[in-house]
């Protein structure tokens, strides 16, 4: 070809793109417009750089296989584009309910409900008793008043909106009296001075960050005071020389003073983790019979569900929060309540928890079970890695996650891979290294300490699919 001219007539048009063998499986699966817009955009990109002469584009266009190496890139482009952005991960980072990935991984029921509520119509907001309009709640609400002793419960999209509407509906313009040594922040800077600034709630701190006594709440108890309140600091722990009031104290004060008690207990759990050989963290039904009048607590914790805030207590309290103009906004889908309903009916049926329940499965899962995973799998890593790396297993330490008992570490094992590189260049050998996991098809995240890529192996059930993909690794 002697001109720029010539090579442009060489292009292909756009129909015969589109009319090619290998375009024909993504159009019937994505619809034609979508890969003729790539079209468009890659034919249109290939002419810039004929115009700039670029050597490589020249050279590409002169080989035999270009109209089908074209093809494939739009072919490529086009079925990224529409397989969206969130894939599944393997989470061997030693932190089971990690926030980053997802948190908690719903019980197979929970996902056979999601999938019939949102493919179905369903009775959401509909009393086939009455033939009237339902109350949504109404699908979880007597299972979460059985388990909890509370007298009726709402749910919101998450634990943050549940506290932000509790606040809203009993101190809106009052006083919140609170534990300075409470005022915890949680993930994401999201701080609890923040939102009762946001709920138009104003913050009282009573006692010092590490001693709160009865009388510092006695003393600050006003005309103004809208509300007394208690957070469960379960993502931090104050040791030594320390004093919190307890639920029941507070309790018989708050109703003294006809001013309404609520607590946050942030992870909450129904269920005593003891009877599991798991960290004591303080039951919902516990809260409600020291006599705290509201509750809330995330769906997505310690309980194991979708990501929900569920809010519990006394009827006439938990009615007003239902009448609060912003739990229309905060309120959750079909889908979220379907999947939450069935994760709470699992608990009516404790014994089998551990075996029904993916996280609780998770964290209970025998030491000798992940030991033994280790050694299937350390053989095949160190051969995939050859002489990139030094593989070994060894004891390790994993953590529930999201905020809830960081203190409490469960015995574990992992995979320690400790990256081959000249000197002065460890730590971007080790980069490279983890970014190549998570490159493959199915990443695989664990962290990085000490000089060394962990996996911690407690999460990993799925050890075949594991397998299969490390001859995809790119070292």
């Amino acid at each position: 070809m002697n001109s720029l001219s010539a090579v442009f007539k060489s292009l292909p048009s756009v129909d015969k793109v589109l009319q090619s063998v290998t375009l024909a499986v993504v159009i019937e699966r994505v619809g034609h417009e979508g890969v003729k817009l790539e079209t468009r955009l890659q034919l249109e990109q290939l002419r810039q750089k004929i115009t700039q002469q670029d050597e490589d584009s020249l050279n590409w266009l002169s080989s035999p296989d270009f109209f089908e190496d074209l093809c494939r890139k739009v072919k490529s482009k086009v079925e990224a584009e529409f397989s969206g952005s969130l894939i599944p991960v393997f989470n061997l980072t030693g932190t089971v309910v990690h926030t980053n990935l997802g948190r908690a991984c719903l019980p197979s029921a929970a996902v056979n409900a999601m999938t019939i509520a949102a493919t179905q119509a369903t009775n959401l907001e509909f009393d086939l008793a009455t033939g009237k309009r339902g109350d949504r709640d109404s699908h979880l609400e007597e299972s979460l008043c059985a388990l909890t002793g509370a007298e009726a419960a709402t749910v919101v999209n998450n634990n943050a909106a549940a506290v932000l509407l509790m606040l809203n509906t009993f101190s809106s313009h009052k006083e919140v009296l609170i534990s300075r040594g409470e005022l915890v922040e949680i993930g994401g800077a999201f701080r609890i001075p923040d939102v009762m600034k946001s709920a138009n709630c104003i913050l009282k701190e009573v006692g010092t960050t590490n001693r709160t006594h009865l009388r510092d709440y006695e003393s600050a108890i006003n005309s103004e005071t809208g509300l007394i309140m208690k957070v469960h600091t379960s993502n931090y722990e104050i040791r030594g020389f320390t004093n919190s009031v307890t639920e029941s104290d507070l309790s018989q004060l708050a109703q003294e003073k006809g001013i309404p008690f609520v607590s946050d207990l942030g992870s909450g759990t129904l269920v005593d983790l003891k009877q599991f050989n798991l960290p004591y963290e303080p039951t919902v039904r516990q809260t409600i019979e020291a006599g705290v009048d509201v509750v809330s607590f995330s769906g997505d914790k310690l309980l194991g569900g979708p990501q929900a805030g569920i809010v519990v207590g006394k009827k006439e309290l938990i009615q007003r929060i239902k009448s609060n103009p912003l739990k229309r906004a905060l309120r959750v889908d079909k889908i979220t309540l379907a999947a939450l309903s069935e994760v709470i009916n699992l608990y009516k049926d404790p014994q089998r928890l551990t075996v029904r329940l993916p996280l609780l499965a998770d964290l209970t899962r025998p030491l000798s079970a992940i030991e033994a995973v280790a050694v299937s799998v350390l053989p095949l890593v160190r051969n995939s890695l050859a002489d990139k790396a030094v593989v070994e297993s060894g004891a390790c330490k994993s953590q529930i996650g999201s905020g809830a008992l960081p203190l409490d570490l469960l015995e574990s094992h992992a995979l320690i891979i400790t990256p081959i590189a000249e000197k002065g260049h460890t730590d971007a050998a080790l980069n490279r290294l983890a970014a190549s996991f998570r490159s493959l098809p199915k990443p695989v995240i664990g962290r990085i300490s000490d000089g060394k890529l962990i996996f911690d192996l407690r999460c990993l059930r799925d050890v075949d699919g594991f397998i299969e993909q490390l001859s995809s690794l790119l070292l």
